[in-house]
């Protein structure tokens, strides 16, 4: 082997451990891409609440809100006020569609499915209806989907009814999380 050919081979050698330590140094332009969610906020347009009285199961009453393209676009064609006998305890139940898709879907199986990421949140306001949540998810925390009313002296007022979609972040608190829906319901107590 003649000199000049040494010399190719070893500079063929040196160019080649340079190339390759290059491709292995790290590049610090790259941009760490964000981790994809566990869990998409649901998407609503319905939302039942049926209240049943715990002394007579015969009387049933139902308020709803309906949107029915979801948040955004047409307003609400449906938003019941919650009417409630004074001074009883009621046995209250959600029920939660998307009716965008046909066939409706109830997003209600969707939420207790994923209980550990979703807390329903009841906020009186001038109403004499108290909430006590009486579901709980797999740790022992408030769901929401099921609850009782309490009723006090005849009145009107509000009752801020709040999905929160709390993904890791669930505490039983309402502070943390983005808000699956909101519905802002008038309450009279009769």
């Amino acid at each position: 082997m003649t000199s000049k050919t040494k010399k190719n081979i070893l500079l063929f050698l040196v160019c080649s451990s340079l190339a390759a330590w290059n491709a292995c140094k790290k590049d610090d332009d790259l941009v760490a891409l964000p981790q994809p969610l566990k869990n998409e906020p649901e998407v609503i347009t319905t939302l039942k609440l049926s209240f049943t009285d715990s002394a007579n199961t015969g009387n049933v009453r139902v308020a709803t809100f309906r949107d029915p393209d979801g948040d955004g676009g047409a307003a609400y064609d449906i938003f019941d006020t919650i009417r409630l006998q004074a001074n009883k305890t009621w046995f209250a139940k959600i029920v939660l569609l998307n009716e965008a898709v046909t066939p409706a879907d109830t997003m209600s199986k969707e939420v207790a499915a994923e209980k550990n990421d979703h807390l329903f949140c009841f906020t009186p306001s001038g109403s004499s209806a108290s909430v006590s949540i009486t579901d709980r998810d797999g740790n022992n925390l408030p769901l929401g989907l099921l609850s009782t009313w309490r009723t006090g002296a005849a009145g009107n007022g509000f009752m801020r009814v709040e999905l929160k979609h709390q993904v890791g972040t669930k505490t039983g608190a309402c502070s943390p999380g983005e808000t699956d829906i909101q519905v802002n319901f008038p309450v009279k107590i009769q």
